[in-house]
């Protein structure tokens, strides 16, 4: 069967060996899996989740009483007051201009506190020139760089002191850059700092791929919104699109009504047979981000053995769900999204080349034979073709599954 799928023996049998190097780091996986999972059910059950709340609304959505309760258990998970989880979103991208337009009027600044947000976000805020950007409003954007894998505190609280900002934004996951994942430590850190001197700003993380990795929530460490996907970690592979934003339940009405309308707000909105899908993914989704977890310590430790450079290393804390793979070398990195690509379950017969993605400056190559489009929980591959020929991977809906996937990808590039 190893061999039907394209497995060399040799990588089967290194697997074997890592594996056993491994057990240690996905015990304490596990550990923050159970945590999550009794967060999970206790809001559930908090809010006595009952079969008539999977009902459906059409139309305008008044009364969903289903979609109000989701938002409540969403809310309390997240450590939030209040949350809008809605599948009108089209992504967390998408989420994420909700929110930056909803919270920002003209001559207003926003300042990026670890350096340029993920490249889908170039057109919204002007970085990348766009008629309908946050520029083109009036809104200004500054952003100060990390220093090494830490935020610049001096520079931050110095700029932070003179005032006119508007808005402070961090992004938990690397994105595209070759850093490492914000910790929830260095999170929390920044912004006692940032409170000291200003309690008015808000505060905002973009919180994608990072739900579930640990047992708390940015929310819980003073941030004022957060902004996720659910093709993303808390879809836990069921939800079939949406996203959502949490925080302060001032900050979540005005952007409840960018999405819909002044006056609107979260009071419209049908789910249109969507509830079920979504309190089930949130219900699965401990387990789901533990798989993928898991899939990336695997990797880490198998393609690191085979001599390529790592981040995080296999035994390192995270903070995401993704797992980077530099190869130094054009080819490797296009075979290695490839293999994924084989290993998967949807368009296994897909081979996935480089093209110009909208919203991306370079060459992106895409594998994900996924069972919803663009699903990045489930076990998928990217990467800018651009030096050093990074692959970022992600997901995994089980770990077996995962761990054979990045078996097929290894064997690709060890044709």
């Amino acid at each position: 069967m190893y061999k039907k799928l394209g497995i060399k023996p040799e990588i089967l049998e290194l697997s074997e060996k890592v594996e056993k190097e491994i057990k240690e780091e996905f015990e304490k996986v596990e550990k923050i899996e159970e945590i999550n999972t009794l967060k999970v059910l206790a809001a559930c059950q908090k809010y006595n989740l009952s079969d008539m709340h999977f009902g459906t609304t059409t139309g305008y959505g008044y009364g969903d009483i289903g979609r109000d309760t989701i938002e409540k258990i969403f809310a309390e998970v997240l450590g939030a007051e209040d949350a809008l989880v809605r599948n009108q979103f089209i992504s967390g991208t998408h989420a994420l201009t909700v929110a930056l337009f909803a919270m920002l009027r003209p001559n207003d600044t926003m300042l990026s506190i670890n350096g340029k947000p993920y490249d889908t976000l170039d057109e919204v805020i002007g970085i990348t020139p766009n008629k309908s950007s946050l520029k083109s409003y009036g809104i200004k954007y500054e952003q100060i760089d990390l220093v090494g894998n830490e935020f610049d505190t001096e520079k931050i609280i110095e700029r932070v002191k003179q005032g006119n900002i508007k808005l402070i934004c961090m992004q938990r996951s690397r994105g595209y850059a070759l850093r490492d994942s914000l910790s929830l430590e260095n999170i929390k850190n920044i912004i006692e700092e940032i409170r000291k001197v200003n309690k008015e700003v808000i505060i905002m993380v973009d919180n994608c791929y990072g739900e579930f990795v640990d047992t708390i929530e940015p929310c819980s460490l003073g941030a004022d919104i957060i902004v996720g996907s659910l093709i993303k970690n808390l879809g836990g592979g069921i939800a079939p699109n949406g996203a959502y934003i949490a925080g302060k339940k001032e900050l979540v009405e005005l952007a409840a009504e960018r999405l819909t309308a002044p006056g609107l707000g979260k009071e419209v909105g049908p789910s249109l047979g969507i509830n079920r899908s979504l309190i089930q993914g949130l219900f699965s989704a401990p387990q789901v981000v533990a798989s993928s977890i898991k899939t990336a310590i695997f990797a880490s430790r198998m393609l690191e053995e085979l001599g390529y450079e790592v981040s995080p290393k296999y035994n390192e804390k995270r903070s995401d769900i993704v797992q980077t793979i530099s190869f130094g070398n054009p080819d490797k990195l296009i075979k290695f999204c490839q293999g994924i690509q084989k290993g998967s379950p949807v368009d296994s017969n897909s081979i996935p080349e480089p093209w110009d993605m909208p919203g991306y400056t370079d060459k992106v190559i895409m594998a994900a034979g996924t069972f919803t489009q663009g699903s990045s929980i489930e076990l998928s591959c990217d990467a800018p073709i651009r030096e050093p020929y990074t692959a970022f991977m992600q997901g995994g809906l089980t770990y077996r599954y995962g761990k054979l996937g990045v078996l097929r990808a290894i064997s690709e590039i060890n044709s």
